[in-house]
């Protein structure tokens, strides 16, 4: 299979956000990821938070070449993607109040929810589990797509299952080139971390990801609201999971990952790193001592802004790991804000 590479020109200075979809969608790159997406075919896009590799959420035999271009487990369940929460209602059996508040205030967002699913949506969608994550995303790219396409499309990360997430074009072709029929390239995604998913239909509604949508917001707007620590073990995988990312080996590079706890612990990591090729993802303003270490520093971003460091993350695995370095070295931020969010992505592929 060759994989069409759809490129997107960048959008005009100052467009207001609905007139940019609406010309999306008569973009001919665009179109044709609609009509591949319609005909049963496999279309990486990007979204606000990371790269999705889409198909036709309502066909089970679209959805089965997802779980084969990822070689994903089928207990791992798909996302499902609508351009508007009007359509997404459509895919859910119920509607909570909880459900209505949240896509209120975060759709289109950064925001999956689990509800009940409607009988339209297949189980392989949701590895045979009643819920169904729904998501509506906020790039204009997404949007237009899933207008145009007509259809909800499941999408997790464009990326092979375990494996560090995507946010540009080129690290989905990386992983995934020649398995998918198209990619629809259009720039860096700006999170940088997959989407919050929580079930609003629980007491205290359950995070089951943290992500773009942070903990402190949903209690803003819920009150309580629990965090799930379940995670599962590669040598025991489950009948299903409630949610996507819950495995506990995920988003992992190549190299192996270990976390320090602050600027000092870093610096005796590299020192203890002796005659290796180390890659450090390094806080601006952190410096490192001389080591006998061979060290490749990636510029990480400021330490207080977590929104920086998230959407710099997967890039910054990546480029290490095409520096053929033997082990990277990261700090671990705080659970405050996204900085949850990233805690949870490096625990997992530390694992």
């Amino acid at each position: 299979m060759q994989t069409l590479v759809l490129r997107l020109p960048p959008p005009p200075a100052g467009l207001p956000v609905e007139d940019l979809v609406a010309r999306l969608t008569a973009d001919p790159a665009l179109v044709r990821a609609a009509e591949i997406l319609r005909a049963g075919g496999l279309v990486a896009f990007p979204t606000e938070t990371v790269y999705g590799l889409g198909a036709n959420a309502l066909s089970s035999a679209a959805v089965e070449k997802i779980f084969q271009a990822k070689q994903r487990p089928h207990w791992d369940p798909v996302i499902v993607h609508s351009p508007s929460a009007a359509e997404a209602r459509k895919l859910a059996s119920q509607w909570p109040d909880e459900a209505e508040k949240l896509a209120k205030a975060f759709w289109p967002g950064p925001l999956t929810m689990l509800l009940p699913r409607a009988e339209c949506i297949p189980a392989i969608c949701t590895a045979g589990r009643e819920k169904v994550g729904l998501r509506v995303p906020s790039h204009p790219v997404a949007r237009a797509l899933l207008l145009t396409a007509g259809v909800p499309v499941a999408a997790p990360s464009a990326n092979r299952f375990g494996h560090t997430s995507p946010t540009t074009a080129e690290h989905v072709l990386a992983d995934l080139d020649g398995r998918i029929d198209a990619i629809l390239d259009a720039g860096p995604s700006a999170v940088g971390v997959e989407s919050t998913v929580v079930d609003p239909t629980t007491h205290p509604p359950i995070i089951y990801r943290p992500g773009g949508v942070t903990a402190e917001q949903l209690r803003a707007l819920l009150g309580e609201v629990a965090v799930a620590e379940r995670a599962v073990r590669d040598e025991a995988p489950p009948e299903s999971l409630e949610s996507p990312g819950l495995g506990i080996r995920h988003y992992a590079p190549r190299a192996p990952l270990h976390l320090v706890g602050g600027e000092a612990e870093l610096a005796e990591a590299v020192a203890r790193a002796t005659g290796r090729r180390v890659g450090v993802l390094l806080p601006s303003g952190w410096t490192l001592p001389p080591a006998d270490a061979q060290v490749t520093v990636l510029p990480w971003g400021d330490w207080s802004e977590p929104e920086t460091l998230a959407r710099e993350l997967y890039g910054g695995l990546r480029a290490l790991d095409e520096l053929g370095v033997e082990l990277i070295l990261c700090p671990l931020p705080s659970a405050e804000g996204i900085g949850l969010a990233l805690r949870d992505r490096l625990n997992k592929a530390s694992k």
